[in-house]
């Protein structure tokens, strides 16, 4: 998304522009298929935030369908046969902690936390609320918790609107959807810019010099006088670079790694659960995952199943049949047993996708500061650097994609403007 948002924008401001994408297919951390019923299914990005106007324009101008999210105030907790009550202590201890967070978040200088990991601070709650607070951590960041500080968690909840608008659905972060799926945004930007988009074309070097940049690929090398790397950082450190990058920018690659996430998407003919239990879940059995209610208004029910963590990589030891029923199995009990037999059911467990490595950002190591929220995205000579990464709004959201790849194009047609 960022780096086709910059080519659109770079060609149409007259500059010559090829977009280099490693995979065989484009979208990134965005990926739509096509369900058995003829509905779209979104595994990876696709809320659209309350004040995501950027990709609201983007899905306005392309034609595409928004619809807001059908939910209901709160999820149904799960904790194996148990339904959470809100009121009950662990909800209300749980409560209390997340509201702590998010004033000390705010307020507070948190960089002394920065060694210190999540995991060890979670263990000062009790309980079934620290299982409540630790799934939930798993689902906002994919973090490996124990490589995840308590600095870095203060400033993605700043960074990323506070924890209200990171969790809530109506209103929040999960706002609304697309129709068409987040893959017809792709499709559109993909078709305005034809055949100056080369899939299949890894780059495996970066070379600089008095006349321009080299690209080097899996399928030939590429001239340009600027390029724009938008892969997340762990990932754009795959990438030889001559000369080599400086130590601030080198050590992006070095500090940080891709969180791990599973999601899975159950196609019915009808929501049938919206006369029952609702179809907003938070289970706390392992897997510990968070299920949404997805689909489109007069259309197939959608229920979306997200795992985060090292419970999402658990996941990678069964077959298809094995997971599916695994994320499923814990809804029966309050949907019914047609939960189980959806028509058309797809997987993407994002950590084994080569390309991207996992989602939804780039998290840094505990103790170092590269990684840290916003990500510096200062040109190193004729390279510049974008991705969601480096939104100073919304990073690791669609919305944060955009507004890096206009902000980058900008960067690089001032640029250009200067050197003529």
């Amino acid at each position: 998304m960022s780096g086709l948002t910059a080519a659109r924008d770079l060609h149409r401001a007259g500059v010559d522009v090829l977009v280099v994408e490693a995979a065989d297919r484009l979208g990134g951390r965005a990926m739509t298929e096509t369900s058995a019923l003829g509905s779209r299914v979104d595994l990876g990005g696709q809320w659209i935030g309350h004040d995501h106007h950027r990709i609201k324009a983007l899905a306005s101008e392309l034609g595409a369908t928004e619809f807001a999210m059908h939910t209901r105030p709160l999820p149904v907790m799960v904790d194996g046969s148990r339904r959470l009550r809100a009121a009950g202590p662990s909800m209300l201890a749980a409560g209390l902690v997340l509201v702590g967070v998010e004033v000390w978040s705010r307020i507070a200088k948190t960089q002394r936390w920065n060694a210190t990991t999540v995991e060890a601070w979670l263990r000062r709650v009790p309980g079934r609320a620290r299982r409540l607070l630790e799934v939930l951590a798993y689902i906002s960041w994919t973090a490996d918790l124990d490589r995840f500080s308590v600095h870095a968690m203060a400033q993605c909840i700043r960074h990323q609107g506070g924890l209200r608008t990171m969790l809530a659905t109506a209103g929040g972060a999960q706002d609304s959807l697309v129709a068409e799926g987040i893959g017809a945004l792709i499709e559109g930007l993909a078709a305005e810019l034809g055949s100056r988009v080369l899939p299949g074309h890894r780059v495996t070097a970066i070379v600089r010099n008095g006349e321009g940049v080299t690209i080097r690929t899996t399928a030939g090398e590429i001239r340009a006088a600027k390029v724009i790397v938008t892969v997340p950082p762990p990932l754009a450190g795959r990438i030889t670079y001559d000369p080599p990058l400086p130590p601030n920018r080198a050590a992006l690659a070095s500090e940080t790694y891709m969180g791990s996430v599973y999601k899975g998407v159950a196609v019915y003919p009808r929501p049938f659960w919206r006369d029952r239990a609702g179809g907003e879940f938070l289970v706390l059995d392992r897997p510990g995952r968070a299920v949404f209610d997805t689909g489109a208004p007069g259309g197939p029910g959608h229920l979306c199943v997200l795992v985060g963590g090292p419970e999402a990589r658990e996941l990678d030891r069964l077959d298809a049949v094995e997971r599916r029923n695994a994320v499923l199995g814990a809804l029966a009990r309050y949907v019914g047993p047609d939960v189980l037999e959806p028509a058309s059911w797809h997987e993407k467990s994002w950590h084994l996708d080569e390309y991207v490595g996992g989602g939804y950002l780039a998290l840094a190591l505990p103790g170092t500061s590269a990684g840290i929220p916003p990500i510096g995205c200062t040109p190193t000579g004729d390279i510049h650097w974008a991705g969601s990464e480096t939104a100073r709004d919304h990073a690791g959201y669609l919305e944060g994609a955009i507004e890096s790849g206009t902000r980058v194009a900008r960067e690089v047609i001032e640029s250009l403007s200067g050197s003529q």
